[in-house]
């Protein structure tokens, strides 16, 4: 803030250097415009753009790149020429580069490297990189060179975004861009610090280390100082230019990556711009740059897992209160006015088929409307995440048009609902399975469960990491084993240990729902569970009342998830469904059994009570 005080003369110039660096441009587009010609000059103009933005540095290049993976605001064409400003920014002069790595290391460059390139292999907004040979151990690595004046250069335009920021809160627009400056400038100032992104580097290859196929690049810190930076080197093509056929699987393996960031660990990598995503030559996913980062609190991670469930039930009343929670409504602001807005969004956002087909970017455009009618604005922490998560969906959205962030991220959600047993999670858990009204909903239990098969095949790509990959090409075998996998999968989840949870809501909701039904209903449940059924006398049976159709919903819920938990696998059950799960017995048959017992004998003891009364109890026969 006070570089306007003590550099007047270069606050100026740095104003007249971008104003007229962009004049021409505006001029020429305006003038396009006027003949009605911009259609036949475009790819002039994102060229023009492209050097402008070159010229001007790291700030300005930094914006360019976010643009660059954007379908639905550039053209095809321009992402294509925009796209240059990952990888292909001018490289300032080698024998600088050499003379900072003496510098920042401490001695000559064949003390550390047995080999480098005498020129740089790649270049980008904040340094350049050479490959190199480390002489200690052999170790083929990445030198990245901080590129000469960054510092002062992002200064000044951070100073010059700051005054922005200012007039556009006098005109009015809510968005706090002060605030978003800020945020970018702490972020950027890290990534000037090289030492800070080599120990990012180090916690985020723990933090995935649980995740196959999903490459971390080694940092070397005994190699690293401010303006120098040395990691593995890693062979590969960036994901948004590859060919390859499994582009869209490493797209939602890197979801999974940044969600576990975003939801779990907390410490969220806020840059993944193309080409910081490899596609390594054996198919995985190379995770580069990490020195744009932030911090996610934990109160922040379960206001989004809430606002994501309350999203996919519509339940937007709560979902105001998430946003209070998470920074876009002011604590002392009432949102109930907030709700038609809201309400009209995201009804426009969930028509394409629910939660799961909402295009995110276009959701953030929507919501970035309402701030001019409320007091609605985008944190500064979740811009970050919004353009982190874009650049994900802006690439998966080149090769497959109908692409939804959201639809990725539920697998991920749903194995997330299911095996964290922390108080926040249950609740969230609870509120998923049973919505807003408390009705237990046995079709959300199913697609919970059957996302869990999906969230495994996501971490291994497709690919179901029990099968041998021998039998890809058997005849039907893509048809015939999608079924046996889910109830696989299904049955080893609930009947192991991280299964608890849900064992435990099972076993509420049947024991709930026989506490609610009628005698008759009781008795029809007795039947089809064989339990109980002598015990009306046939006398009796004949009072025995048809079932409404929602006490027969009940009964028939009961009796799935009975047959479920209980491991009843001969009803319907194909030979192909017994031969994936007979494998599995040994180890979930122990606890299947415990379960079982539980609940037949609790469902026994309740439905004995309710026909005895019954049978002696005057009315008490009929349905209440």
């Amino acid at each position: 803030p006070n570089i306007g005080k003590k550099r007047p003369a270069q606050v100026v110039k740095r104003l007249w250097q971008v104003a007229s660096s962009f004049a021409g441009l505006f001029a020429r587009v305006g003038t396009d415009l006027a003949f009605d010609r911009l259609s036949q000059t475009e790819p002039d103009r994102i060229r023009e753009l492209r050097e402008v933005i070159v010229s001007l540095g790291p700030f300005y290049i930094k914006f360019g790149q976010a643009l660059a993976i954007r379908p639905d605001i550039v053209s095809p064409n321009s992402m294509i020429e925009l796209q240059k400003l990952c990888d292909k920014v001018p490289a300032y002069d080698n024998k600088i580069a050499m003379d900072t790595i003496r510098k920042e290391l401490g001695g000559e460059i064949d003390e550390f490297f047995s080999e480098i390139t005498p020129d740089c292999v790649a270049a980008a907004s904040l340094g350049q990189v050479y490959k190199a040979t480390l002489r200690e151990s052999g170790d083929i690595v990445a030198v990245k060179v901080q590129r000469p004046f960054v510092l002062e250069t992002v200064s000044l335009d951070l100073y010059l975004g700051r005054l922005l920021g200012e007039f556009a809160k006098k005109v009015g627009v809510r968005t706090d861009v002060v605030a978003l400056v800020d945020e970018f400038a702490q972020g950027i100032y890290r990534e000037l610090d090289f030492r800070l992104e080599c120990e990012a580097g180090i916690q985020i290859a723990k933090d995935l280390e649980h995740i196959p196929n999903v490459i971390v690049p080694k940092c070397y810190p005994r190699y690293t100082a401010r303006r120098v930076h040395v990691a593995q080197w890693v062979e590969g093509e960036k994901l948004s230019q590859s060919q390859a056929n499994d582009v869209n699987e490493l797209v939602n393996l890197g979801v999974i990556a940044y969600l576990t960031q975003l939801l779990d660990t907390g410490l969220f990598h806020a840059d993944p711009h193309p080409g910081n995503l490899i596609r390594t030559p054996d198919g995985k996913l190379c995770l580069l740059d990490f020195g744009l980062m932030t911090r996610i609190t934990d109160e922040q991670k379960y206001a989004m897992v809430d606002s994501i469930l309350h999203l996919s039930r519509r339940d937007y009343t709560r979902i105001g209160d998430d946003f209070k929670a998470l920074g876009f409504i002011p604590e002392e602001y009432d949102p109930q006015p907030l709700l038609p807005a809201l309400t009209r969004v995201f009804d426009a956002a969930l028509a394409g088929g629910g939660a799961k087909s909402i295009n995110f970017n276009e959701l953030s455009s929507d919501l970035a409307e309402i701030t001019y009618e409320f007091p609605f604005r985008i944190p500064p922490f979740f811009a970050l995440i919004i353009r982190a998560i874009g650049v994900l969906e802006g690439i998966a959205l080149v090769g497959d048009p109908k692409f939804a962030i959201i639809d990725s991220a539920y697998p991920y959600i749903a194995n997330r609902l299911l095996t964290d047993e922390s108080p926040r999670v249950k609740a969230a858990l609870k509120y998923m399975l049973y919505g807003p009204n408390g009705k237990f909903d046995v079709q959300q239990t199913v697609d919970l469960l059957q996302n869990l098969e999906a969230f495994s095949k996501e971490l291994n790509m497709g690919r179901d990491p029990n099968e041998d990959p021998a039998n890809d090409n058997e005849p039907g075998r893509e048809r015939n084993t999608a079924t046996n996998r889910a109830i696989r999968e299904a049955l080893l989840f609930v009947f192991s240990d991280k299964g608890k949870i849900i064992r435990d809501f099972l076993l509420e909701e049947v024991v709930s729902s026989v506490e609610a039904l009628s005698t008759d209903a009781l008795y029809q449940l007795s039947v089809r569970l064989n339990i109980n059924q002598n015990l009306l006398p046939p006398i009796a049976r004949v009072f025995v009342h048809k079932l409404d159709d929602q006490e027969q919903q009940t009964v028939d819920n009961i009796v799935k998830l009975v047959e479920f938990i209980s491991g009843d696998l001969s009803r319907g059950t194909t030979p192909q469904v017994l031969q994936e799960v007979v494998p599995l017995l040994p180890t979930a048959l122990p606890v299947m059994q415990d379960f079982s017992v539980k609940v037949v004998s609790l469902l026994a003891e309740r439905t004995t009570a309710k026909l005895i009364r019954g049978l002696f109890v005057p009315g008490s026969v009929a349905k209440p």
